[in-house]
């Protein structure tokens, strides 16, 4: 971060400022217990906390002031504070100001499956050439986004940001903070639904960052999502890219080497790209076509998009194939499900041949309307698939999800309250040359915690 004044953290945001005008400041904080010297504490008002009640710690551990909707009673001669109405709102301001202090590419990305994944390939690629910011894990929101952007510094020649949402409007405000040179869409579907009232209001939503793309600038839509092909957004240039026919960056010679992953050609308008991934799932090579179409347009060179893509790595808890003792295997996807997600892992799992199949499974959140039918599709699919074994866990599941796996043939369906009930019956079923899947939504059962147990549990 580019070091500032007080006075300009005051004029960014239109505040109020009780001190001295000339402090500098040299970070941005919201979280009080990592506070640097030299840092400005942002409070922010939360469902089980007020991050006022943490301001005298921040200045004692070195922050040299902070926002505030309401003044603390005593004010320090030494620090500086700014009143705001809304801390979040002052923060997004002030991200807005400083991301105007830089002149270098930004990529926005979002979508409702794929975003992280689509952003660590990209960076990978991008950072083959420039040194590039990217996104800390899914830090996507109001808060993570702005502190993204404040870490901007001379050293950075391009970014990657990715943005979540779940209400309308919020990538519009992100995207005020971002302003993208390249806009992008992975896909549209369920998640999220419970906040919306169709997929096609996601899909407005999801349209909302083309509102701050750089005119002129460039658009990348999957052309194998049909919502997507509807949009045709206005002052840009457009990329449609994926497997489909008409897709104007296409996947093509796509061969599926199951869990050990994919070979498939790219094609452009400049130039052919055969390109190898050891992370399985059909879908990829649809991310990987759109990365190879930004990087393209970003000036990179065959042979530094082909070592990008070579490097990737899929981040944590996110289609990772991890090879267990005795032969075994484990797809850890839990970070987070959603039926269209689930389906693809659930295919992917399908392709092992070396042993049982054991899919445990958690509630998918967040579907709204589509709750029921998205379970009973997933349970069908694991009996007309042929996966062995179901341990299924949650409410969701037993009420839906095991019903409809038991209908379609599932031979072992098995459910339970939480993930802790599940280990004894997991490790007597996973023997030498089976492989398990795991997955289930973000906010439920921790799946992640079963990977670690497994990772280093010694069969």
């Amino acid at each position: 971060m580019i070091p500032m004044t007080t006075a300009q953290i005051r004029d960014a945001v239109a505040g109020v400022l009780h001190g001295d005008e000339a402090l500098t400041v040299t970070g941005v904080s919201t979280d009080s217990r990592q506070i640097s010297p030299g840092d400005w504490f942002v409070p922010i008002l939360g469902e089980r906390f007020d991050g006022h009640d943490y301001i005298d710690k921040a200045l004692e551990a070195g922050a040299v002031g902070c926002f505030c909707a309401r003044l603390p009673q005593a004010l320090r001669p030494d620090k500086a504070y700014i009143e705001a109405a809304d801390t979040k709102a002052a923060l997004r301001a002030l991200a807005s100001w400083y991301r105007g202090q830089f002149d270098l590419p930004v990529v926005q990305v979002t979508g409702s499956m794929g975003k992280t994944t689509f952003k660590e390939l990209l960076a990978g690629i991008l950072s083959q050439r420039y040194n590039t910011l990217k996104t800390h894990g899914n830090f996507n929101g109001d808060i993570g986004t702005p502190l993204l952007m404040l870490e901007l510094g001379p050293e950075h020649q391009a970014a990657v940001v990715e943005t979540g949402m779940d209400a309308l409007g919020q990538i519009r405000a992100l995207g005020e903070m971002v302003r993208p040179d390249v806009a992008v869409i992975t896909n549209v579907d369920d998640v999220h639904l419970e906040y919306f009232n169709s997929r096609d209001e996601i899909l407005q939503a999801k349209a909302e960052i083309f509102e701050n793309l750089r005119p002129g600038g460039l658009a990348v839509l999957s052309g194998d999502d049909e919502r997507l092909n509807t949009l045709h957004p206005a002052n840009c240039q457009l990329l449609r890219c994926g497997l489909s026919e008409g897709c104007d960056v296409r996947v093509t010679d796509l061969e599926d080497l199951g869990l050990e992953g994919l070979r498939f050609t790219v094609v452009t308008a400049k130039g052919r790209y055969p390109l190898a991934l050891t992370t399985p799932g059909v879908h990829m090579a649809g991310l990987v076509s759109m990365a190879v179409a930004v990087a393209e347009h970003m000036g990179l060179t065959a042979e530094e998009i082909l070592r990008g893509v070579a490097a990737y790595q899929p981040a944590d808890n996110r289609l990772r194939v991890e090879r267990l003792a005795g032969g075994r295997m484990m797809i850890n996807d839990s970070y987070n499900a959603n039926p269209r997600s689930v389906s693809a892992d659930l295919r992917i799992l399908a392709q092992h041949k070396d042993g049982k199949r054991i899919a445990m499974l958690g509630d998918m959140k967040e579907l709204g309307v589509a709750t029921q039918p998205g379970h009973e599709s997933v349970g069908r699919l694991v009996g007309e698939l042929g996966i062995e074994v179901l341990l299924a866990v949650g409410p969701l599941c037993r009420e839906y999800m095991v019903p409809a796996a038991k209908a379609a043939g599932c031979p072992d369906v098995r459910w339970y309250e939480k993930r802790e009930d599940v280990k004894d019956d997991l490790l007597s079923l996973f023997g030498p040359g089976d492989c398990v899947l795991l997955k289930a939504s973000h906010f439920f059962g921790r799946f992640d915690l079963m990977a670690d147990f497994l990772r280093e549990y010694t069969f």
